[in-house]
């Protein structure tokens, strides 16, 4: 049984259906929200979940509701380009609702104001484009309000509010917001919500097109075939506090997240270059000094991974036990809120006779939310009865963090990782850090080239490398990986090293 750690502080956000149940933390959300509109009644909501559940999504934290969106199916022909609110909805009867209809119209979201800056809102919306492409729904539309137009009436028309906002020039807490969530505007509409003064009663009708209309696909909340993962080539640049490290963090978090990436990998002791700052000392101590640092920016990698909504392997770091012991430790991030720890089993033999580094006794396979994976951290890839291990217990994806001073040490590195991807028949994404911090011991030198492998089959690419980078560059490497074919080539592949293995000769076992 895995133990899933998080802080007293810390969120545990879930992204699920609504429920009847979830009425009461609904209606404090529209309390606070719209307090000058109204809101729903339970009779509404019931309705709603009895005609369309699986269009009514909200987000939990540790069981409360803190954010919700609410939907009805509508057909094509049937949707007038100039409808009110009250209309769209038959005035909360939603007889308006058809089970056949080929469009998702939201008619409501809300956030809790205590988690806005969550980005809650964005979960939301990518909520609902599952579920417009998982019911195979030609698009989604919605009238959108336009909260600041209140403060540009007198001078602007509705357009011309709207083109501004367009070029950037006006902010719009809900419009600018649905353009960056590549919704374009189709119509103004006029009276649509008499009683929203801050849009004047005008309202956008704004359109998300669903660019895979007619591939049938399961519900909302089904794991994805297709996995996009983001690694960090990180320049050992010197970061002279940790707020220039977090900046730093922070900006590929932020820029791989934009991508929608499922998954970003750092590299081993990334967190390294805070190191220079002990330089005087002796590298035992310097290690230590250096993992003081590690709860914090465990802190901060937890609380990145919930506002960009990206799952993070924050590389490894050093971490100092109760008893003294030191540790190399990787922790994954999920962006539930929630994080997970696995230590590197295999400490190498400078980091033993430099650093007094002890080696970890447990190995583990974690579920997120798209799929399993494992984590081995650099020397560890380079034993292949671990990865095995996590194989037998249905690991998808391998993350190998590294750090390699020579051109020597990562081809170990990454060469194990080929046979790795090939023999468990799994994808493993390895990368490291580039250049050089002066003057600390055994992390002085950097050489590495992050890559995605795969298995070698005719499915995948002919060299077996979904995507590397350039060598001994910052940078960051994007790719999407298929699962699917993971599940084809174990029954169907050319060989079959998992399924092929001569149990009655040999097996493998953890003893501890």
């Amino acid at each position: 049984m895995q133990t899933i750690h998080t802080d007293s502080s810390d969120h545990v956000l879930k992204l699920r259906n609504l429920t009847a149940n979830d009425f009461e933390g609904l209606n404090e959300i529209m309390n606070l929200v719209y307090k000058d509109m109204g809101s729903w009644q339970l009779s509404q909501i019931n309705k709603l979940l009895e005609l369309f559940p699986e269009g009514q999504i909200c987000i939990e934290d540790k069981g409360k509701v803190v954010a919700f969106a609410l939907s009805i199916l509508i057909d094509e022909e049937d949707l007038e380009d100039d409808h009110t609110y009250k209309e769209v909805t038959d005035r909360g009867l939603f007889s308006t609702h058809d089970n056949e209809g080929n469009i998702l119209y939201g008619i409501e979201v809300g956030v809790h104001p205590e988690y806005q800056g969550l980005r809650l809102g964005r979960r939301l919306y990518d909520g609902r484009k599952e579920v417009c492409e998982n019911l195979n729904l030609k698009s989604i539309v919605a009238g959108g309000r336009m909260p600041n137009y209140h403060l540009h009436q007198e001078e602007l028309t509705p357009k011309q509010y709207i083109d501004k906002v367009k070029a950037k020039e006006i902010y719009d807490p809900v419009l600018t917001f649905q353009l960056s969530n590549e919704f374009h505007v189709r119509k103004i509409l006029k009276n649509y919500l008499p009683s929203d003064s801050a849009s004047n009663a005008h309202a956008t009708l704004i359109e998300w097109k669903n660019i895979y209309y007619e591939r049938k696909k399961k519900t909302v909340g089904s794991k994805k075939s297709w996995v996009r993962i983001g690694l960090v080539q990180w320049l050992m640049r010197r970061a002279n506090n940790l707020e220039a490290f977090f900046d730093n963090v922070e900006f590929f978090v932020d820029a791989v997240s934009d991508y929608k990436s499922d998954f970003l990998l750092f590299p081993e002791l990334f967190n390294a270059t805070l190191m220079s700052e002990f330089n005087k000392l002796d590298s035992a101590t310097a290690i230590r000094k250096l993992a003081s640092y590690t709860e914090e920016i465990r802190q901060k990698m937890v609380q990145f991974a919930l506002e960009y909504n990206i799952n993070i392997i924050a590389g490894s770091m050093p971490l100092v036990e109760e008893d003294g012991t030191l540790y190399n430790v990787s922790y994954l991030c999920r962006r539930d809120g929630t994080y997970e720890t696995q230590y590197k089993i295999h400490p190498t033999p400078s980091e033993v006779k430099d650093w007094g580094m002890k080696g970890g006794d447990k190995l583990k396979v974690f579920e997120t939310d798209i799929g399993k994976i494992g984590i081995l951290i650099c020397y560890d890839s380079e034993f292949p009865e671990l990865s095995r291990i996590l194989a037998d217990q249905g690991m998808e994806i391998l993350f190998v963090p590294s750090s390699t001073d020579l051109q020597s040490g990562y081809q170990r590195v990454r060469i194990c990782s080929q046979a790795r991807a090939i023999e468990n028949e799994c994808y493993v994404a390895v990368t490291g850090s580039v250049g050089h911090v002066p003057r600390v011991v055994n992390m002085d030198l950097q050489y590495s080239q992050g890559a995605i492998f795969s298995p070698s089959d005719f499915a995948f690419p002919q060299n077996a490398i979904i995507a590397e980078g350039t060598p001994n560059s910052e940078m960051t490497i994007i790719a999407d990986v298929d699962l699917d074919l993971l599940k084809e080539l174990h029954t169907q592949g050319s060989v079959r090293n998992l399924k092929d293995r001569r149990k009655d000769l040999y097996d493998l076992k953890w003893i501890k």
